[in-house]
């Protein structure tokens, strides 16, 4: 049986423990097996059940709400747990309107977020772009005025929902100043003349992934986002908010690899006696508890800090990303171990995860950049400033 016992941690209200319960029991008896071989017909369906059956609310924050992270993340964890996809489905209606969310007018949130959230469009988050990466500060796609209009031209890469979003919040440079600060925020709609999908990412985990291209795309001045040169800032404010549900998502596959190799060492015989009954393997499922918790402890620390009022998480956010991921890759890896010769077994759940790990060390600020931040906020601290 799942451990629910850190629901009664203080981090959470009575509302909270009632979403992860009655979410629970939704996904265990709705999500069932899931197509990894269509992903974008599984992703599109995800959606559509996510959004009728109301768990798609936490995603967005009209006008008057405040984004839960504390919801968010136990919704990515829960998801996460039961599969990598509805994770994935979930997750990227919540960072595709982030933006709205936290900057958009009255207009833009009326418009977009009832319809995200009941899953009738889906969004996307479009910031990478093929020679920036982590260095958001040297985009180089251009958004023109051109009198009521922005005129955007550029590429996009490793865009999540890439050919199946509806809805994608762009940013791109308006050159308001250099660096960081020349660059805004807009969204754009799919079926935009001049958006094109110009290639499909196959990764080890599949995923909807794809380069987009912009060439001449017409868009409102209405479509920006806060103020030109604001771009940088949405970014990671948004960022700020859903880096913690990355690492509630690695927290929910840790939890999966936990239960199965619990599940493994009390089925498998070695010798005449469970597997578990062998000290060593003791030790690793010690070791495996012991991340899960020490994760689940930086995860809903930074969710509740944001809840309280915070106007950033940085420091917080980004030690519970880093620990978090890192730390379910090795759970996971010992899972895989202690399954043996089944742990690699393709379509075995145990290898799903260990795919599916990996790109969460990566997405949203790699482990190294974690560290850089991380650093450099203590070093401030130190400073006193």
């Amino acid at each position: 049986m799942p451990d629910s016992s850190y629901l009664n941690w203080p981090f959470f209200d009575a509302v909270h423990r009632d979403h992860a319960e009655r979410l629970g029991v939704w996904a265990a008896e709705t999500i069932g097996p899931v197509d990894h071989q269509d992903t974008d017909a599984t992703c599109r369906r995800l959606v559509a059940e996510l959004g009728a059956a109301g768990w798609l609310m936490p995603t967005a924050a009209g006008e008057g709400e405040t984004l839960d992270v504390r919801r968010l993340c136990l919704s990515r964890e829960i998801l996460a747990r039961h599969d990598g996809l509805a994770d994935f489905a979930f997750a990227m209606q919540g960072l595709g309107t982030g933006a709205i969310s936290l900057f958009g007018t009255p207009e833009q949130k009326a418009e977009w977020l009832p319809r995200t959230r009941r899953g009738e469009v889906i969004a996307a988050f479009a910031l990478t772009e093929p020679q920036s990466g982590s260095d958001v500060a040297n985009s180089q796609m251009t958004a023109v005025r051109d009198g009521d209009d922005y005129v955007l031209d550029g590429e996009k890469t490793w865009i999540s929902n890439g050919g199946i979003g509806g809805l994608y919040t762009v940013f791109a440079r308006t050159g308001d100043a250099p660096g960081a600060k020349g660059l805004s925020a807009f969204l754009v709609p799919a079926d935009t003349p001049g958006l094109a999908i110009v290639e499909r990412l196959e990764t080890i985990a599949p995923h909807p992934l794809a380069r987009l291209r912009f060439t001449g795309c017409r868009i409102p001045v209405g479509a920006r986002l806060g103020e030109s040169g604001d771009g940088f800032r949405i970014a990671m404010m948004v960022l700020d908010v859903f880096r913690s549900t990355v690492a509630a998502a690695a927290l929910g596959f840790a939890r999966r690899a936990l239960d199965e190799a619990l599940e493994r060492v009390n089925a498998r015989h070695v010798q005449g006696a469970p597997l578990f009954d062998h000290q060593m393997v003791q030790g690793h499922i010690a070791d495996m508890a012991l991340d899960v918790d020490a994760a689940a402890l930086l995860v809903y620390r930074a969710a509740w800090t944001k809840d309280q009022g915070a106007p950033r998480v940085t420091r917080e956010a980004a030690m519970a990303k880093l620990f978090a991921t890192e730390q379910a890759q090795r759970v996971i890896d010992l899972a895989v171990q202690l399954h043996g010769g089944d742990g690699v077994r393709s379509g075995g759940t145990v290898e799903r995860l260990y795919r599916e790990i990996r790109a969460l060390r990566i997405y949203e600020g790699a482990s190294d950049v974690q560290r850089v931040v991380i650093a450099r906020q203590a070093m401030r601290d130190y400073l006193g400033g």
